[in-house]
């Protein structure tokens, strides 16, 4: 005897069977490669299940299917940009400072430079660099500790490096001419 719950695994399986490698090839047209456009149809799915709860999680209509994976991947690729502008911000700024953590360089003039200049950031912003560079904590932590979100763990961090590049090029021009 077929319970309910196996019957509609069993219409779940066979929408996928027929519905996934379309899915997957309209993943893939939108991502870079193929374990995006896989996460890309993990996430639709799991999305879709929660949308199809008023339907007693029946499986979804395909167009319903192509949306839900169209405006996440939208939503992917504006993270995946503004991500990669926040790193390319990091490299900019840490390019010669990687030498932050080396106790044999602490003392050095940039070394004490740029300990001066943490230390004129705003509380906000120099403790959650302090806990990110030096602390080797994750957003999600920071902002658990902070009791703040990690979006904002996150921007708090990217300003302290926007402040500490401006003032650092501005000082290496003054100085170095």
């Amino acid at each position: 005897m077929v319970t309910k719950g196996q019957a509609l695994g069993d219409r779940w399986k066979d929408w996928l069977d027929e519905s996934a490698p379309r899915l997957l090839a309209y993943a893939r047209a939108r991502c870079n490669n193929a374990q995006e456009a896989e996460d890309l149809l993990q996430d639709a799915l799991i999305k879709l299940w929660g949308y199809q709860e008023e339907r007693g999680h029946q499986p979804p209509d395909l167009p319903l299917a192509f949306s839900v994976m169209r405006y996440l991947g939208l939503d992917h690729g504006r993270r995946k940009g503004r991500q990669e502008k926040r790193n390319q911000k990091i490299v900019l700024f840490q390019k010669d400072q990687d030498h932050w953590l080396d106790p044999a360089l602490e003392e050095t003039e940039e070394a004490q430079l740029l300990r001066s200049e943490v230390e004129l950031l705003p509380e906000k912003l120099r403790e959650v660099l302090t806990l990110k560079i030096w602390g080797g904590l994750t957003f999600a932590q920071i902002g658990d500790l902070l009791k703040v979100s990690h979006n904002t763990a996150a921007s708090r961090y990217r300003y302290a490096l926007e402040q500490l590049q401006k003032k650092l090029k501005y000082l290496k021009n003054t100085n170095h001419g």
